[in-house]
């Protein structure tokens, strides 16, 4: 399960915290945006919908590693693989020059290939 936690405005405070949909309550509050959507990818990393994940089916890169997507155009830092049980298959975190997180399947991402010429 991708999508556990989700970044939402947090009222009391005026910030942003993270949901988490499988407890149904909140993981961290009062959070910059920034911030929020980094402690979600975190997490994301950590748990699946049933629990803490599996060491075997979490890879975090020594050094991020540029990727582009399934359009061919760059993508972002690649710095995480999950495998997800259910789809059977690696699912890679990938952060946009924006710090958004993505997550893209395996099929969707490749090296970045810089143009040469």
């Amino acid at each position: 399960m991708f999508g556990r936690f989700k970044v939402r405005p947090d009222t009391e405070t005026g910030q942003y915290g993270v949901w988490d949909g499988a407890s149904n309550g909140w993981r961290g509050r009062g959070l910059p945006e920034a911030a929020a959507h980094q402690l979600a990818a975190d997490l994301e990393l950590q748990y699946d919908a049933h629990g803490p994940r599996d060491a075997a089916t979490v890879r975090r890169l020594e050094a991020p590693q540029e990727v582009d997507r399934a359009t061919w155009e760059p993508g972002g830092l690649l710095d995480a693989w999950v495998f997800s049980r259910r789809d059977g298959e690696w699912i890679g975190r990938v952060r946009n020059a924006d710090g958004t997180i993505n997550w893209l399947r395996s099929t969707e991402l490749r090296i970045h290939q810089a143009p040469t010429g």
